[in-house]
């Protein structure tokens, strides 16, 4: 709405256009709209199945189904990558890690190396943060960044060179770090990562079954901030949890561990559940937050195996399977999704990570960057439950380059690409197929690319002509 001057003769004419408007914010009394704040949530190697909300029986996630609850699930959202690094990429730029040469974890100078792989994200890359703090925007990242700083790169950008005015994170980026000790179940004292401070500081050692907390309390000190300065803001937060190792909290610990692998890690998941439960509650006691927030909630790729669990999708973490790349989608905003969608669950739309920023930019009416690579699609009004469509462009994957055998499974497919209701996987050359009709076989147990011959061929050379545009270092 354009700017007005108040006149008494106008003020009724104002407050019908207020009560008229389909803006995202009530307006005020000089009809300025406020901005829509906007929090992301990442969640470290977590399967599709492993809140309670999307079917877990084995461990409860109150605080994060109460989200659920009050907002919308989506079945069918796809992160970029079956791995970290790549698939952090993709949520933060709107494109294909591959156009980075991020195609799996970043590692130590040597071992990026070998696999073609940059030491860390461009700077020039399109950046969602850079795109919001233009408009305005307070920016912070808080959590795991992943995305250049690590091991021996020490001297990758700092996440403030992305577009972010204050970050907080772990022994996986550059700038202010908490930084994970550990407590067994006899009490000693121990360091995930001895030499975590060669990447510099400032750092805090801190219980790692605490860290999240640690985010959280740095997060609400930033919205509190950005609120006193009457600015929107958008955040980042994205834990530690729930990878590896697993440390729960110290009086949950030696329980855990008698329950094995898949203990410690339910263990982990509640206690971060039960951490995230101060964030929402914040949200909620506010009624101005509340009504003009959004909230996303995801995890960045599938799970480890032996901890989290993916249902009955096939595959793990670093596999091109569902299980590897399908992610529990939570949008979480009262302000904007309608009362009656309000815990509803999207099984048909098919969305990407990469759909995130453009959809995001769009919701608070902030530009996209120009003259710069664009793979994802604006799927806002699906976001917000105001349509069913998905994405029209097929989602394109390569494996981790140094995954070929991972997980009990051996020789595993390089390429993989989504499409209405089929998925395709092949190798780089467009040998071995596997054709499977996704919608009715989630599991990918009936290949069907002896029968639809035809869609095989085509689906195959797309793949792989879309694999052969991106811009990579090496095809290892």
């Amino acid at each position: 709405m354009p700017e007005t001057k108040q006149h008494p003769d106008n003020q009724v004419v104002i407050w019908l256009l207020c009560l008229l408007s389909l803006g995202l914010a009530s307006c005020s009394k000089n009809t300025t709209v406020q901005k829509p704040n906007i929090i992301l949530i990442f969640i470290d190697d977590m399967g599709w199945t492993d809140l309670s909300c999307f079917g877990n029986t084995d461990a409860q996630t109150p605080n994060i189904d109460r989200l659920a609850a009050e907002g919308l699930r989506f079945n069918q959202f796809y992160v970029n990558s079956p791995i970290c690094s790549p698939s952090r990429v993709a949520i933060s730029t709107g494109t294909y890690p591959q156009r980075w040469h991020i195609t799996s974890y970043l590692d130590n100078r040597s071992r990026n190396a070998e696999r073609g792989m940059a030491n860390w994200l461009d700077p020039s890359a399109p950046m969602l943060a850079r795109n919001l703090n233009k408009m305005g925007y307070a920016t912070g990242h808080f959590g795991k960044w992943h995305m250049g700083g690590q091991r021996d790169v020490t001297d990758a950008p700092l996440i403030s060179a992305y577009g972010f005015d204050q970050s907080l994170t772990n022994f996986e980026g550059m700038g202010a770090k908490l930084l994970p000790l550990t407590k067994d179940e006899n009490g000693k004292v121990g360091r995930i990562w001895e030499n975590a401070e060669i990447l510099g500081g400032p750092f805090t050692w801190m219980q790692r079954s605490e860290i999240t907390s640690g985010f959280i309390d740095t997060a609400l000190a930033f919205i509190s901030e950005a609120e006193h300065g009457q600015k929107p803001f958008y955040i980042n937060i994205w834990p530690d949890d729930v990878h590896s190792p697993y440390w729960p909290p110290f009086e949950e610990y030696g329980m855990a561990k008698d329950a094995g692998k898949r203990g410690l890690y339910l263990a982990v998941l509640e206690a971060m559940d039960q951490q995230f439960g101060k964030l929402f509650n914040y949200i909620n006691a506010d009624e101005k937050l509340r009504n003009n927030t959004l909230i996303l909630f995801c995890s960045d790729n599938g799970p480890e195996l032996g901890a989290g669990q993916a249902g009955e999708l096939k595959g793990y973490k670093t596999h091109l399977y569902e299980g590897g790349i399908r992610s529990s989608l939570i949008v979480w905003g009262p302000g904007y999704i309608d009362k009656v969608l309000q815990g509803a669950r999207n099984e048909t739309s098919v969305i990407s990570a990469i759909d995130i920023m453009p959809s995001l930019l769009d919701f608070a009416n902030a530009k996209s960057p120009k003259n710069k690579p664009k793979d994802g699609e604006n799927v806002l009004a699906t976001l917000l439950g105001r349509s069913r469509k998905s994405r029209a462009a097929p989602i394109y994957y390569s494996r981790p380059p140094d995954r070929k055998n991972f997980y009990g499974f051996n020789d595993l497919p390089d390429l993989a690409m989504r499409e209405g209701d089929w998925k395709l996987l092949c190798d780089y050359d467009g040998g071995r197929p596997e054709l499977y009709q996704i919608t009715k076989d989630p599991g990918e147990q009936t290949d069907l690319s002896g029968i639809h011959v035809e869609k095989t061929k085509l689906m195959t050379k797309m793949v792989t002509e879309w694999y052969a545009s991106m811009p990579l270092l090496n095809n290892k």
